[in-house]
């Protein structure tokens, strides 16, 4: 398939920007063509009628990368392993992410949070690829 990395990461941040499911992004197996589709329109194009079809390779929400709510725990142990029971105890609860990036801030550890995940979306992203046969 003839698709940079660059272009599946940048597809990927995309679909995970907002709440999972706003967002839909796909890959056509046989061109390398990406698709982007938001619930909230300003869509550039329309999805293809047979964009469900075998030839197209949905983008994963990083939920099923395990990139959700386990990163952070990931972290906390690296980072700040004497906040993790109240980290645990953040996400419990609506606007975890917002209290735990607070929690990072008054930490001074924010821009490491920011690399951690960057490093192990990449990781994750890159591995999904290879499974799937895109780079």
């Amino acid at each position: 398939m003839n698709i940079k990395f660059s272009d599946v990461l940048d597809l990927f941040e995309l679909v995970n920007f907002g709440s999972p499911f706003d967002h839909e992004g796909y890959i056509c197996k046989e061109s390398g063509k990406t698709y982007f589709y938001s619930e909230f329109g300003d869509n550039e194009e329309e999805l293809p009628d047979d964009i469900n079809d075998e030839k197209y390779l949905a983008i994963p929400h990083k939920n099923e990368l395990n990139l959700g709510n386990n990163l952070a725990f990931d972290f906390t142990l690296e980072y700040l392993p004497t906040e993790y029971e109240k980290v645990r105890s953040i996400f419990n609860r609506k606007g975890a992410y917002a209290r735990f990036k607070s929690l990072l801030e008054s930490a001074d550890k924010i821009e490491e949070w920011y690399k951690f995940e960057a490093k192990r979306t990449e990781e994750a992203l890159r591995e999904w690829c290879t499974e799937q046969g895109v780079i």
